[in-house]
């Protein structure tokens, strides 16, 4: 394993961000270990934030690993339950004076899973305690092993994020980036993942390999060629396949979307200040919109090999999590038909997205969202289809489904429509919030 430290100066604070719905103790205290390190290896001041949507019989066991957790230097740990999720959005939101509070805390905070919210409130949060970057992890994965010692992804998140690519690269193995884009600041540190796919589908492709072909494509572009959809389906969802870590890669480039996943990523603060992620419910990869917005923008990134491994947790086999996870991903295919016309755009305009100071100009991003809202659903009732006539091919718990579906349909493309709208409200009044998440503390004096 590398062992050389980078010379450069030590980073400031930073955020190592864990939100959970579901039992993870060990992987809380892997978290532990790997802000240790951070702070031991780079001099970092690193606040371990874990964002426990568990029921409570879970949060009670999540609050005796936290306790149990050995005091670190320059490690603080922060574990807020919903309640006190809630209770800082809303004073946040309050001191932001913006119209329409209850529904901006919806956005935030909603009753339903949403990848791209929970993100976001790590992003208020980490401003809140004055962080300069936020790290996150899954809580259904772990680091790899090598040589007894854990394989920690922050060795390369640290300490090169906001500083210009040029004095990165020195540090990489191989630079890959237009020396046009060299004065602008590294904004996205990432890797992949090994193990299980990180969609729930490879029954799918157990049972009907030609279904899964089907079904997987349908998150491509409706004129895409066979040759493009059959692309897209063989890298999609498989991470960096199964090989181990053996020693550290890394490359300072524009980070393809398709080589880091959202388990092992950091981001710099100027990016997620700026943007917010879309708050969607039920909808898998709502959470992936910021690594689109840094390729496409121009920002440099750093992508590298230490990849995190994942694992299926039981409840994805029970029936119950099985129709949770098949709405999930239905809505990630009918959110496609919006996505896919904003990132060409945003592709388009390249470094247009930045201003004079190289920070992302989110008011062209929420126009490219406004302008997606108007487009035909038709291409969405397209896909709704090629999904019922999947699954009942598959029959059993994939045909019950598919006619769960049927009265379902038009909520869903009203949805999928609706959630690109509240992601560009969003989008508007998110600096606003960023600011005030500032002036606002964790836990109200007193308490």
């Amino acid at each position: 394993m590398d062992r050389t430290v980078n010379q450069a100066p030590a980073p400031p604070r930073i955020c190592l961000a864990l939100p959970t719905n579901r039992a993870c103790s060990a992987t809380i205290t892997a978290l532990h270990a790997e802000a240790d390190h951070a702070a031991r290896r780079y001099g970092a001041d690193v606040r371990l934030l874990i964002l426990d949507s568990a029921d409570d019989r879970t949060r009670a066991e999540h609050t005796r690993t936290v306790a149990a957790l050995p005091p670190r230097p320059g490690v603080s740990v922060h574990h807020l339950d919903e309640v006190a999720q809630r209770d800082f959005l809303r004073r946040a939101v309050r001191t932001a004076g913006l119209p329409g509070p209850d529904r901006l805390l919806n956005l935030m905070l909603p009753p339903a899973v949403s990848y791209g919210a929970c993100t976001n409130r790590a992003f208020l949060l980490a401003a809140a305690l004055g962080c300069h970057s936020v790290h996150r992890r899954d809580s259904d994965s772990t680091y790899q092993v090598l040589d007894g010692e854990s394989v920690f992804p922050v060795h390369h998140e640290l300490p090169w994020l906001g500083r210009p690519a040029a004095e990165a690269s020195a540090a990489v193995t191989r630079t890959d980036l237009d020396p046009a884009h060299a004065r602008r600041p590294v904004s996205l540190a990432g890797a992949s993942f090994i193990g299980e796919l990180s969609v729930d589908i490879g029954e799918i492709r157990r049972l009907d390999e030609g279904v899964y072909q089907d079904v997987v494509g349908l998150w491509a572009a409706a004129d895409a060629s066979p040759e493009q959809r059959r692309d897209l389906v063989e890298e999609s969802f498989t991470g960096a396949g199964t090989a181990p870590f053996t020693g550290d890669h890394s490359t300072l480039a524009l980070v393809d979307p398709m080589r880091v996943d959202m388990c092992n990523i950091a981001f710099h603060h100027d990016v997620y200040e700026r943007m917010p992620l879309p708050p969607a419910t039920d909808t898998i990869g709502s959470d992936y919109f910021l690594i689109h917005l840094v390729h496409d923008a121009t920002l440099p990134g750093i992508l590298h090999n230490r990849h995190i491994e994942n694992f299926y947790t039981p409840e994805r086999r029970t029936d119950a999590g099985f129709q949770a996870y098949q709405t999930r991903f239905v809505k990630f295919l009918l959110s496609m038909l919006y996505f896919h016309h904003v990132y060409d755009r945003m592709a388009a305009e390249g470094a247009q997205l930045l201003d004079d100071h190289q920070h992302i100009r989110a008011d062209r991003i929420v126009a490219l969202l406004r302008d997606s809202t108007w487009l035909d659903p038709a291409e969405n009732v397209w896909r709704l289809d090629r999904v019922d006539t999947a699954y009942r091919k598959l029959g059993g718990r994939y045909e019950r489904f598919a006619e769960q579906l049927v009265p379902r349909r038009e909520r869903l493309l009203t949805e999928a429509r609706q959630d690109i709208d509240d992601f560009a409200l969003l989008a508007e009044v998110w600096p606003a919030l960023v600011d005030a998440a500032r002036r606002t503390a964790l836990v109200p004096e007193g308490r």
